[in-house]
């Protein structure tokens, strides 16, 4: 089920909360939490009800072993023996329905083989509630975990809002929550922000998201196709898939956050504007928060951090990357995009060693960002790419530069092509121009105008975010009237985005995020 399909938006989601709502004001807590549960079990059985065994199983398994970690019985070497057979069971199960036939498909490339398996579907949302999960049995044998009821922990996996595609939750933030008895008491103003934000996110999604998608994916299939392919069609739909998967995730973020709100619960931040970041260390701090968290706290930390010198600290950060890319799918594109990534990381940290003077001039940011986002857009072509053939098609495609002699351009026109670069593209037309203007423009409105968390600040939207950390953007600057509030002005403003999100609803997309 879809968070933009109108059976979630008029039935399911109306239902959800009405029931949970009758149940919890009249003080019947564990009953309204039992509701949720079967509500979102019913949620992500909706894809596929044959496999809500996955998730239902993986729950009673993972809770045995927490429990177990946590027992004062368990000590010394039988409790690392029971950590291990918990990792160990996740991973194997995450890896049997993700990277099973990518494997095959592997060594049959190798001729070393020729074993034939029928294709394995993913269940939705095996990657997040896995990882979820190693988390809570790595704290529960650090001793960190603190809550036992059955209950509250088949919430904390499966609360719908988080379930398909994150934020990746951890225990400490969520488990408290489900304990506070303000959280099952109907309150207005959580459910006026709630819906705010869900509209919001339901805009990113269908309006913005949706559109680029359409001037994307002709590229990137007739890149696959092997077809020629000139610079500013390349452009266009490196820029456009940039953006949509830009606002496919923030607006899937915004809604998640929005949703959980109407239930009186505050999710983590997962988002927060990372074309504002001024390189990638910061990238990584601003897109899938909750991933990178997960990375820095279960992988990179173990394995040394960088607590064991420079060239182990570089080694680990590669590994991370490297497990990153891997997570987000099973192909060696999604893999040398985690190692892209690593290989940003070493030198951005490299490069902070030597240069340690912070130039605070808006042309010095201005570049930052430029240089970020270009790395960025460069490390996209493979994460979108279905293979390397494609991907080097998209990348072809941009030495294949508009028909202009190369005499004209004097040395730089024989440089470029002592580079490989051609000039057998068509002319520059006005559609090209549109390409340049519509990149400047979506540029300006990541940059310049306030995200969601900015605009709705006054009222602590995402679990543990403070505006406090964020610079101030352009808008934001010249007037705090910005900011959300419940009055006239902005009800009419969330009417106008909630009713063009809902005109757009007859074609109803998957979330990019949700094939992970």
């Amino acid at each position: 089920m879809l968070f933009n399909s109108p059976f979630f938006i008029f039935a399911f989601l109306p239902i959800a909360a009405i029931v949970f709502y009758l149940i919890g004001n009249r003080g019947h807590f564990r009953i309204a939490t039992s509701w949720l549960v079967l509500a979102s079990l019913f949620f992500y059985g909706y894809w596929n009800p044959a496999y809500l065994w996955v998730i239902v199983g993986s729950i009673l398994v993972n809770y045995s072993l927490g429990v177990l970690l946590s027992a004062s019985a368990t000590k010394g070497q039988l409790k690392n023996i029971v950590l291990a057979i918990g990792v160990v069971a996740n991973i194997l199960l995450l890896g049997y329905y993700k990277y099973v036939n990518f494997f095959m498909d592997t060594i049959n490339r190798t001729g070393l083989s020729d074993i034939q398996i029928e294709s394995i579907v993913l269940p939705l949302a095996i990657s997040f509630f896995t990882f979820q999960q190693i988390a809570y049995l790595v704290d529960a044998w650090k001793g960190e975990v603190k809550e036992y009821n059955f209950l509250d922990y088949c919430l904390f996996v499966t609360f719908f809002p988080q379930l398909i595609a994150g934020p990746i939750v951890h225990h400490k933030e969520m488990l408290p929550q489900f304990k506070e008895g303000k959280t099952y008491k109907l309150n207005h103003f959580n459910i006026t922000i709630g819906i705010s934000i869900f509209l919001v996110g339901l805009f990113k999604k269908v309006v913005i998201a949706d559109n680029l998608s359409v001037l994307a994916s002709p590229v990137f299939s007739a890149a696959e196709n092997g077809e020629v392919l000139h610079f500013f069609e390349v452009a266009e739909g490196v820029i456009a898939y940039t953006f949509q998967l830009y606002f496919d995730f923030s607006g899937y973020s915004d809604m998640a956050v929005g949703i959980a709100r109407l239930f009186g619960i505050r999710l983590p931040l997962n988002f927060n504007s990372p074309y504002k970041a001024e390189n990638i260390i910061d990238f990584w701090r601003r897109w899938h928060i909750t991933l990178s968290r997960f990375l820095r706290d279960y992988i990179y930390i173990p394995l040394g951090g960088n607590r064991k010198g420079r060239s182990r600290r570089h080694i680990n950060l590669m590994a991370t990357m490297l497990l990153g890319g891997l997570w987000h799918g099973a192909g060696w594109t999604f893999v040398f995009w985690g190692a892209l990534h690593g290989f940003y990381l070493i030198v951005n940290h490299g490069w902070q060693k030597i240069w340690k003077r912070r130039i605070n001039k808006w042309w010095s940011v201005a570049i930052s960002r430029i240089v970020t986002l270009f790395l960025v857009m460069f490390a996209w072509i493979f994460f979108r790419a279905e293979s390397f053939d494609g991907a080097m098609q998209i990348l072809k495609g941009f030495t294949n530069l508009p028909h202009t002699p190369s005499e004209n351009l004097g040395f730089i026109g024989d440089l470029l092509v002592f580079m490989g670069f051609q000039f057998n593209g068509p002319s520059i037309s006005a559609s090209d121009i549109k390409v340049i203007l519509m990149f400047f423009a979506l540029t300006a409105i990541v940059w310049f105008i306030p995200n969601t968390q900015q605009l709705f600040a006054k009222y602590r939207p995402a679990y543990g975010y403070s505006w406090r950390t964020d610079k101030p953007v352009l808008l934001q600057s010249l007037n705090r009237k910005f900011y959300w509030r419940p009055n006239v002005a902005w009800s009419v403003w969330i009417a106008i985005l909630g009713a063009s999100s809902l005109l757009s609803l007859s074609q109803v997309s998957e979330f990019l995020y949700f094939q992970f």
